[in-house]
């Protein structure tokens, strides 16, 4: 690795700091297991934990290095000569969170070579720290190309990411601490915070606004945590409760949740990776200052998020603009956003939820998120990432070994690392078993430690064996959580609900014998002294559950989801003859089988079932038998682009006929702002406002002339182009149809003329607008529209003859 000429720096480059002694973290009333005492050996988490330590974080190291990131610290540390690289302010980001994850895997599997790299790594971060502490390399090394984050200088504008810069190093640097012991990366952390400190607070002369992109504050409660210097904590609540309010005549915006302040917010709006952060922060400030009235602020956020805003998958965020949230109930499937990193930030707020109070309901929350909507970021081989996770596709949505913006694969790295940390939580007298996996584990509990094994073939199987491995000097409980799809609810809402109600229930049995124990807050109780030896079994039956969507989910009308256990599964052509599947159907009342195939995708449990096919000729309508297969959803586009869905139509009506063969399948589409997707997917919109298929935008253009164009491989023959307008208000802009628009040919000499028509341009809603030409020989159309003034505009869908 190129870091290795900077190593030299390790000799002198660590400062002096005495590193306070660690304490037990407590959150509430309950106590998080470091997932150093969780040691798994099953089928599944642990082959993907081990892919992430050997494939992906030397993977995003090595990105880091080829895209400049290190470098951008060694020029501000004035190690070498050059430009600032890189798009973003927060490329730094980068680097820092994927040196968290590396310094999970330390703390699990000692690597002397990674650890060498991470303290050359680190001396070239401190290098790039300037000397009051402020770091944030961009400005350090006056990138003009950036100003236009960062404004005039420090801390000059709130969406710098200055401050998201700073959180993502103190958890990176609480990550390093705890994993090796080394002060190194906490030093440089400290500094940073103590200047942010002066910067920030309510004193007189000291900036009085919110975060502008949220994670400093619940990185602020780690350090809190690992110094027990209160100042932390403070500064995270002082950010906290300077959302909202407007004050240093900044500007109030939904965007990241600064449109109020928190105790009077109660939906979801904006960025979702920001709100998840946020709520994350919020969580722990509330515990740890025993605030009822934030903790009630965001407890009425997440009810919102789960009754009307939570996918299926547990994904949240469900437009591209803003790469956030629409309105209540607006759950588009193949436009769906669900950022890797948003599902990321939603198990760090349930997660923080649930050891506030013991609720098993937050778990039911963060296993569905675990399961789909996380691992779908990450390919099978560990090298290729989703930035976004929609939950239908047609041959558009690929996975990427990187990323310009790349938040999501850093984020994958260090959340893999950490997953055994999820599996048990303490209180006083009990151990809490959340998430079932093989391993063992030793579980400090008050003045005991019980020592588990855990054996389960689980997510394929509901069987599960926990063994006692050392006697117990005292009553211990162990809370055995009851999943809520085992108990007839797929999420505490609602929002989904299964077809069908199972009888057949879950049993536990200790050494043998029956038990019908306590529940509480959706845990199954049991206490005793334990003996070596003592076996608690565990069965959760695991049918196909059929899944339906709240009739207020207009997106899934008519159509079912499948789930089996807490996966939930998806069609791929690849399993289905490279079928299109938008034009089959499957019956309510089909049965569904299901198998394990050890040779498929890593081994996964398949479902297959009989359904219908829909095709049309002329007026004619024809339905023929077919049977699909399924597979789960975090298991696709890991053998090529795909067609892919989720939600299977249940009823003839909601299947879609494969469109006939356009002059556009074969083109190449082109736009002024570069970007130019779903113009010709085939699906026809229900109105202007159906934006549950692709469709394309003019993204932050307002009242300006725009165009979009379709090249064609070999002339064609063209007489007609209908377009079908988008119309949809959004804070991050409004989309509504174009004060005009006209229609250009390429001819053949190569310059754009506008067709012959006697047509109106229309700029009409819920319908085609149709414009007939005088036939032209051309290898490229063009539409132009200029867009109403302070509005932009956008595209549903292009047809053309």
């Amino acid at each position: 690795m190129r870091l290795r000429y900077y190593s030299f720096l390790i000799l002198f480059g660590f400062l002096a700091f005495s590193c306070a002694k660690k304490e037990n973290e407590t959150v509430g009333h309950l106590n998080p297991v470091p997932f150093t005492s969780v040691h798994l050996n099953d089928q599944f988490w642990a082959p993907k934990i081990e892919i992430n330590r050997t494939v992906s974080i030397p993977s995003a190291f090595k990105k880091c290095e080829e895209t400049g990131r290190m470098d951008n610290f060694a020029l501000a540390g004035g190690l070498i000569k050059g430009e600032h690289q890189g798009d973003f302010p927060f490329d730094d980001t980068d680097v820092y969170k994927v040196l968290e994850g590396a310094s999970y895997t330390l703390a699990v599997e000692y690597d002397a070579k990674l650890d060498h790299y991470l303290d050359s790594l680190i001396t070239l971060i401190g290098a790039g720290q300037e000397e009051d502490g402020y770091l944030y390399t961009c400005l350090t090394n006056k990138c003009e190309r950036l100003k236009r984050w960062y404004g005039e200088g420090r801390w000059d504008r709130l969406n710098s990411h200055e401050l998201y810069n700073c959180g993502h190093l103190y958890e990176a640097a609480v990550a390093h601490y705890q994993a090796t012991g080394k002060c190194s990366l906490l030093t440089i952390a400290i500094k940073n915070a103590d200047l942010v400190n002066q910067v920030f607070g309510p004193g007189e002369g000291q900036k009085k606004v919110p975060s502008g992109h949220p994670i400093v504050e619940m990185a602020l409660v780690k350090l809190y945590r690992v110094t027990n210097d209160e100042k932390y904590l403070k500064l995270a609540r002082f950010f906290i409760d300077e959302t909202g309010k407007g004050t240093d005549g900044h500007e109030l915006n939904e965007y990241s949740q600064d449109h109020k302040p928190i105790v009077e917010q109660d939906e979801a709006v904006g960025h979702a990776v920001r709100l998840g952060y946020l709520y994350s922060g919020v969580t722990d400030v509330a515990s740890l200052m025993h605030d009822k009235q934030l903790m009630e602020a965001t407890k009425c956020v997440w009810e919102n998020v789960v009754s009307k805003k939570l996918y299926i998958t547990g994904g949240i965020g469900s437009r591209a603009q803003g790469e956030g949230f629409g309105p209540n109930y607006e759950l588009p499937n193949m436009t769906d956003y669900c950022e890797t990193c948003a599902s990321i930030s939603n198990v760090y707020w349930n997660y923080r939820l649930f050891l506030n109070d013991g609720n098993s309901k937050y778990y039911d929350v963060l296993e569905r998120v675990l399961y789909n909507g996380v691992i779908s970021g990450v390919s099978l081989s560990g090298d290729k990432f989703f930035y976004d996770n929609p939950l239908e596709s047609v041959h558009n949505h690929d996975r990427a070994p990187w990323f310009g913006c790349a938040c999501c694969p850093g984020n994958i790295t260090r959340f893999m690392a950490s997953i055994p940390g999820y599996i048990y939580t303490t209180d006083e007298h009990s151990v809490y078993v959340n998430l079932f996996s093989e391993g063992h584990a030793d579980v400090a509990v008050g003045k005991d430690t019980l020592s588990l094994t855990q054996k389960t073939q689980y997510p394929w199987s509901g069987k599960l064996t926990i063994s006692v491995d050392k006697k117990t000097n005292e009553r211990v409980g162990l809370k055995i959580r009851i999943p809520g799809w085992a108990q007839n609810q797929p999420v505490p809402s609602d929002l989904y609900h299964f077809v069908e109600n199972v009888t057949d229930t879950y049993t536990i049995k200790v050494n043998g014998k029956k038990k019908s124990p306590e529940m509480v807050n959706g845990y199954a109780i049991l206490r005793e002294k334990w003996d070596a030896g003592d076996q608690i079994e565990v069965e959760f039956p695991m049918p196909v559950r059929k899944i339906k969507a709240s009739e207020k989910v207009i997106n899934d009308h008519n159509k079912l989801a499948y789930q089996r256990g807490p996966i939930v599964y998806c069609f791929e052509d690849k399993d289905n003859n490279n079928a299109y599947l938008f034009d089959e159907f499957v019956s309510q009342d089909a049965n569904v089988s299901s198998q394990f195939e050890e040779n498929l995708l890593g081994g996964v449990v398949t479902l297959t079932m009989k359904a219908s096919r829909v095709s049309q000729s002329g007026d004619a309508k024809t339905i023929e038998p077919a049977s699909l297969k399924a597979i789960p959803y975090y298991a696709w586009n890991n053998r090529g682009t795909a067609n892919m869905l989720v939600w299977l139509p249940s009823a003839e009506e909601s299947a879609i006929v494969k469109p006939a063969y356009s002059p556009a399948d074969s083109a190449k589409a082109f736009s002024s702002t570069d970007w130019s997707p779903g113009l010709n997917d085939g699906f026809t919109p229900k109105n202007s406002g159906d934006t549950d298929k692709s469709y394309f935008y003019w993204w932050q253009k307002e009242g300006s002339e725009e165009t979009v164009d379709y090249e064609f491989k070999e002339p064609v023959v063209l007489s007609q182009s209908s377009v079908y307008w988008l119309n949809m208000d959004h804070y991050d802009g409004n989309y509504k149809v174009p004060e005009k628009w006209s229609l250009l040919y390429k001819d053949s000499k190569g310059k754009w003329v506008p067709v012959e028509t006697s047509d109106v341009f229309t700029v009409e809603l819920d319908k085609y607008n149709t414009v007939n030409f005088k036939p032209v020989k051309t290898k490229a159309l063009r539409i132009t529209a200029q867009l109403q003034k302070g509005e932009s505009g956008g595209i549903l869908e292009w047809k053309v003859k």
